[in-house]
């Protein structure tokens, strides 16, 4: 019977640690939902600024119109002749791409929420060789035209400065026939007219332009040899894409980054010219905040229930060694307290820097359940006690939270350790006599 009332006991705490996951669950909640408002900031910038930009081309283009005759077969099964048109396109890339450019960033505010956006001041020069496209029966080419993807047009301050061969020509709006560059700007080149097929003169041209853009930046290596350098004042990019930098400098006074990519290691030609609904690779970065307090909370929330755990554990162990009688109703506030400092943790690290909102967090909850666990425990030795290692406890997360290549391995030692320890206190404990000693 003795033995049945320890059972209780247990499955009692157990239940309690079952029924403390619904605040938890609620507060993970609360997190993902401030998240998703923080995305709708991000959002609400890219649309009545510019949003993530990616610069492709420049590249040559070639219209042409193609005209067959075909035999046509009706219901009846009469064969009749008739003529098929088809409309498409001679790409080309240029041999070498040079693109250089610096990212003023800034930011701003949607409520509580900051958007990093950037202003980039580029330099783009691209070489292109002779090139001849297939002379066709029944094709006839149309004028030439240089093209340059932008994704976001809305994001260019005032009108970019282009020289071909040295004369300064002016952009339009469009890209004209092309697919898989999205919108951007064109211009025709007109002493390329060559209807019936021949060549492409070899051609230099620079191209200057200013384009503002939110977060991310990212550039289409199109060029047989591509040689990217972006650099910034932003201290915390995020390279990405399909190649990272060849070289890279990242510190506090803002980073620089460069790529070599050829056309060997890259699809980005071959993307363009066949897959008209796939996103060509690129080269990337984001301008990302050091700490991301959403993501941040949310790891630490994974971690409460780990908390109450070993908080309860330690109160079971009080009450059978110590013969203390601890109410259930007593284990459930504490188990509150504990959860309601990730919900505190969220709320704070929206108005204050994340550190000093943990710090604050966890000073509130720890003294609040000293002073509480004083009384449950009859002594301020063990209420200070139990305080002592809820400070050990969140000093522990918070070393799994700014350590992420670590936090498996120190995660796992914290458990070993805190089991360790029980085994070790509990060793010589004869737990019969501890049931039967029960009321």
């Amino acid at each position: 019977m003795k033995s049945l009332k320890m059972l209780l006991r247990f499955a009692i705490v157990g239940g309690l640690i079952l029924l403390l996951l619904i605040p938890l669950m609620m507060i993970k909640g609360v997190i993902s939902e401030r998240e998703a408002y923080r995305n709708e900031a991000y959002l609400r910038v890219s649309q009545s600024r510019a949003g993530a930009q990616t610069l492709t081309g420049p590249v040559r283009v070639v219209p042409w119109t193609e005209t067959r005759e075909v035999e046509v077969v009706d219901a009846a099964g009469n064969k009749t002749k008739g003529v098929q048109t088809e409309q498409s396109y001679w790409l080309q890339m240029p041999s070498r791409l040079q693109v250089d450019g610096r990212m003023q960033p800034d930011e701003r505010r949607i409520g509580l929420f900051r958007v990093p956006v950037y202003s980039w001041n580029a330099k783009i020069t691209a070489e292109f060789t002779d090139d001849d496209y297939p002379i066709k029966e029944g094709r006839v080419y149309g004028t030439p035209y240089l093209a340059v993807g932008i994704a976001d047009v809305r994001g260019l301050v005032g009108s970019p400065r282009l020289q071909v061969d040295g004369a300064a020509l002016t952009l339009q709006p469009g890209i004209g026939e092309v697919t898989g560059m999205g919108k951007g700007l064109h211009v025709p080149l007109r002493g390329f007219d060559t209807p019936a097929g021949g060549v492409l003169k070899a051609s230099t041209l620079e191209l200057a332009l200013v384009l503002d853009g939110t977060r991310s930046l990212a550039v289409v290596p199109v060029g047989d040899d591509s040689r990217i350098s972006i650099q910034s004042p932003w201290p915390h990019p995020s390279f990405g894409g399909s190649f990272l930098p060849n070289q890279r400098t990242v510190g506090e006074q803002g980073f620089e980054a460069q790529w070599a990519v050829s056309s060997l290691a890259s699809q980005a030609q071959r993307q363009l010219r066949e897959s008209k609904d796939v996103e060509p690779e690129t080269v990337s970065v984001e301008l990302v905040n050091p700490v991301d307090i959403y993501t941040q909370a949310d790891r630490a929330s994974k971690y409460g229930i780990l908390f109450i755990l070993l908080t309860f554990v330690g109160f079971i162990l009080f009450e059978l060694i110590k013969r203390l009688r601890i109410h259930p109703l007593q284990y459930l506030m504490v188990g509150l307290a504990l959860a309601i400092f990730f919900l505190l943790l969220l709320s704070l690290s929206e108005h204050i820097p994340f550190w000093l909102a943990y710090v604050v967090s966890a000073v509130a909850c720890i003294g609040i359940q000293a002073v509480y666990l004083s009384g449950v425990l009859k002594s301020w030795a063990r209420g200070l006690g139990f305080a002592g290692m809820l400070t050990v406890l969140y000093g522990a997360l918070y070393g799994l939270l700014i350590s992420e290549n670590n936090a498996l391995l120190m995660g796992s030692l914290l458990l070993f350790g805190v089991l360790a320890t029980a085994m070790w206190i509990t060793r010589k404990i004869d737990w019969y006599e501890v049931g039967a000693s029960l009321k």
